[in-house]
């Protein structure tokens, strides 16, 4: 079925881009599949103006944006508060090339720096910048998808480096 070639080679992108909007592995699976549910059933609306991937990221950043604003209504409104779930970041869960435990250490360490330092950028900030740097999209695909100028995209990836840089400082000179 061609539904099903979709998902297979959007499959990995669009899971990285919702846990990298929203730091959460668990939302971040339940936020993938409602994604495909949604383009399955919306898939007839689709006008072929842009590239699919552009249509697919749009509703991804969408449902994210949307899930987190629920989530922070939630958060206010939660008795206990505790929303920190302690899991490891995307990045560490992946398998790759054995490493040090000393080195392993310093990446924990730096992703769990890196992903703090995310989580303080603006919705917008946030979605750029990961849009950019961790899916590797043109920012002119990028202001397609927010449907915004690019100028508007260059100025939140600016804005969105500044801070990450600011975050960050004690790192940089590494």
């Amino acid at each position: 079925m061609a539904f099903e070639s979709l998902i297979r080679q959007y499959d990995k992108q669009v899971m990285q881009l919702a846990f990298s909007l929203v730091n959460d592995t668990q939302d971040a699976q339940d936020i993938y599949q409602e994604v495909f549910v949604r383009v399955f059933r919306n898939l007839k609306r689709f006008q072929f103006r842009s590239q699919f991937s552009t249509w697919l990221y749009r509703v991804v950043v969408n449902y994210c944006i949307n899930f987190n604003k629920k989530k922070q209504r939630a958060k206010f409104y939660s008795l206990n508060g505790e929303n920190e779930n302690g899991e490891a970041s995307w990045s560490a869960k992946l398998k790759g090339l054995e490493i040090s435990p000393e080195d392993s250490a310093l990446n924990r360490e730096l992703s769990a720096k890196i992903e703090n330092a995310i989580a303080q950028l603006s919705p917008q900030q946030k979605t750029v910048f990961v849009l950019r740097h961790y899916q590797g999209l043109k920012l002119q695909e990028i202001a397609k998808i927010l449907k915004c100028s690019e100028g508007t995209v260059k100025n939140y990836l600016f804005r969105a480096t500044q801070k990450m840089q600011s975050l960050l400082k004690e790192y940089s000179k590494i």
